[in-house]
């Protein structure tokens, strides 16, 4: 006669249970981050092969056609061609123009980005550091600065500069700067009473080398995971002035310029030629802060394991 093994305890049981859970939940979020990185990585591939990828250059005038304005997803052309994503008012396909968005909203959400965090990253860190009437004066330039609504100061900017990427990165940046500074600015001040600080003064070293080989290389993951968040932001910011006419011009497509291109043809029935490229600004944009949530369980592995439980 076979002897079966005994049953758990009950409590066993429940700690059984507690843990499985807990690993489904951790599997699930390595598979969200991988699913975002994965994402974001078609989208750039996309968009820096759109010159090969796209059937047509969509801002082309030579390469547009009339008789093929407003033609249905997946259906034919007059001339026997098929849009797999339909055409807007002017006979552009759809696919490619949304290919060339691309390309300008990371350009624009990559640039401005990084020129905000070249700004704002070392105003922090010697705020910061230095502490004293510097860093109050940089925290009220950016408290000031962050007391206006982003999308009001862009507006008042690109009002005064006019539209184009490069007017539009420097309006992004100018409203990001103060979102670096204060974040770079709080970590240090943390940073700044540790030992390894302490010692490293009392050691005699020169403030720049206590600047940038001890105190920024600490100061870095925060900022990391603060800078992909704003990416999206800029990106999103960006659709948002070019839907309202403001960002970029139309011989410069972006998502959020597509997306007005079709908003006077939705009540007519074309729905597609604002729904495909709003399609691709949500995924970009979802990719963008899946990537940034998994950077930050990347550098804090607490916060990977409080949200497993």
């Amino acid at each position: 006669m076979k002897i079966l093994p005994p049953l758990p305890a009950p409590h066993k049981l429940g700690a059984l249970s507690r843990f499985g859970w807990h690993a489904l939940r951790q599997a699930g979020v390595g598979m969200r981050g991988g699913a975002g990185v994965l994402l974001l990585a078609l989208l750039v591939v996309a968009a820096l092969g759109a010159p090969w990828l796209a059937s047509q250059n969509p801002y082309d005038l030579a390469q547009l056609d009339l008789m093929n304005a407003r033609v249905a997803a997946g259906a034919l052309g007059a001339d026997g061609q098929r849009f797999m994503l339909g055409t807007d008012g002017q006979g552009r396909d759809m696919l490619s123009a949304i290919l060339y968005g691309l390309r300008i909203s990371l350009f624009v959400g990559t640039a401005s980005t990084a020129l905000a965090l070249l700004v704002g990253l070392p105003l922090g860190l010697l705020a910061g550091y230095g502490k004293g009437a510097w860093g109050g004066l940089v925290m009220r330039i950016a408290d000031l600065q962050l007391s206006f609504p982003p999308i009001l100061v862009a507006l008042v900017l690109l009002a005064l500069g006019g539209p184009g990427a490069g007017r539009i990165v420097l309006a992004l940046a100018t409203v990001q700067w103060a979102y670096y500074a204060r974040t770079i600015r709080g970590v240090a001040l943390g940073e700044c009473a540790k030992d390894y600080m302490h010692a490293a003064a009392v050691l005699g070293l020169p403030h720049w080398r206590i600047l940038f080989r001890h105190l920024l290389p600490n100061c870095l993951p925060p900022i990391i995971v603060v800078a992909t968040v704003q990416m999206a932001s800029a990106i999103s910011l960006e659709a948002t002035l070019s839907f309202l006419g403001v960002g970029m011009p139309v011989t410069e497509p972006s998502l959020g310029l597509l997306i007005a291109n079709g908003f006077e043809y939705l009540l007519s029935g074309s729905y597609w030629i604002s729904y495909f490229p709003g399609l691709a600004l949500l995924l970009l944009i979802v990719s963008i802060h899946l990537v940034a949530d998994h950077v930050h369980d990347l550098f804090d592995p607490r916060a990977r394991g409080q949200r497993g439980r």
